[in-house]
């Protein structure tokens, strides 16, 4: 890597060069022209015959034409050093989009493999340990809900990476149903309980609220939500909200951890984006999951929020529309 950035600081450095030559070539060139175009009219002048009735008709004429050159040199310089700028500053944002773009794939592969790696890891362990030593049966359990534990987090992994791509390519077939989505709720923080039975979670759900939306992406959005606010929640108790207003549905997940920037509250709902503090870099995670969560949860027609928790800590809030028959 530092190897890399050497090499594109050095092309850099030679396309400002290149840049500032041409500038000073066209520079150059006008003032030349214009220097020519004065010596052609001091020239003209000096041939004129001083005593001829159209004498200062001619020094008019003379003088006119040289502004004329003058300005038609200031146009055509104007107009080719707009686009050389223009065509420059196009050219550095495509290239420092580009080498942002890849920085953030290299990171994502980075982060992607330690992902992949790990649930591998600690499952052919737990595997291996069952092959190869008499245990009790709490033990087994252990190890077997570990295992489990690591083969859904697998999972839900490469449901992340899948789904990208399909929204990507737009190849993703929604299949929309009235959800009871306290149900849903309910349903998932039993599971997130039983996969995270140290986490304290506070649950203040509002009953009957039905939305139209895709039972497999809901999951994905509440799963990410939740996974977050345990990655980052500082292992403080997470609190979980449901309500509804005339129109909406509202999901709010609250952690009690460092909380976000808020010149990056924007920044990390786009893809393999990961907040630059040291909690995140410590944190795991590949920088998928709110990019997915914005994504979902805009194609059902709603709206994702971001705000602060007070004295630390971020609010995610989801909210969807109602289905018509919802009280």
């Amino acid at each position: 890597m530092p190897f890399q950035r050497k090499k594109f600081q050095v092309v850099f450095i030679i396309y400002w060069v290149l840049l500032a030559y041409i500038i000073a070539a066209l520079v150059f060139w006008f003032t030349a022209l214009n220097k020519q175009n004065v010596q052609m009219a001091n020239y003209k002048i000096e041939r004129l015959n001083i005593n001829a009735i159209s004498y200062s008709a001619d020094i008019i004429q003379i003088e006119t034409e040289k502004k004329r050159k003058l300005a038609q040199y200031i146009g055509e310089g104007a107009t080719f050093l707009g686009l050389i700028l223009a065509g420059a500053i196009f050219i550095f944002r495509a290239v420092r989009r580009q080498l942002r773009e890849t920085k953030e794939q290299q990171n994502f592969m980075m982060a992607i493999t330690h992902e992949l790696k790990t649930p591998i890891a600690v499952t052919k362990l737990n595997l291996e340990t069952l092959q190869k030593r008499t245990l009790s049966e709490q033990q087994q359990q252990r190890l077997i809900h570990t295992s489990l534990i690591e083969a859904n987090r697998l999972d839900n992994l490469c449901n992340n990476l899948l789904l990208s791509s399909q929204l990507e390519s737009k190849a993703y077939q929604m299949i929309q149903e009235a959800i009871n989505y306290t149900t849903l709720v309910e349903e998932l923080l039993l599971e997130f309980k039983q996969r995270y039975p140290n986490v304290p979670v506070i649950e203040n759900l509002k009953t009957d609220c039905v939305v139209f939306a895709d039972d497999f992406l809901l999951r994905m959005v509440i799963h990410n939500l939740l996974d977050n606010a345990v990655k980052y929640g500082a292992k403080q108790p997470i609190e979980i909200q449901l309500y509804k207003d005339d129109k909406n549905c509202s999901l709010s997940v609250i952690d009690a951890g460092a909380g976000i920037p808020n010149e990056e509250k924007d920044k990390v709902f786009q893809k393999f984006y990961r907040v630059g503090n040291n909690a995140t870099r410590a944190a795991k995670g590949t920088g998928l999951g709110l990019y997915l969560c914005k994504r979902i949860v805009e194609t059902h027609g709603g709206k994702v929020q971001l705000t602060d928790r007070e004295p630390s800590g971020s609010i995610f809030t989801i909210s969807l529309p109602l289905t018509k028959n919802s009280d």
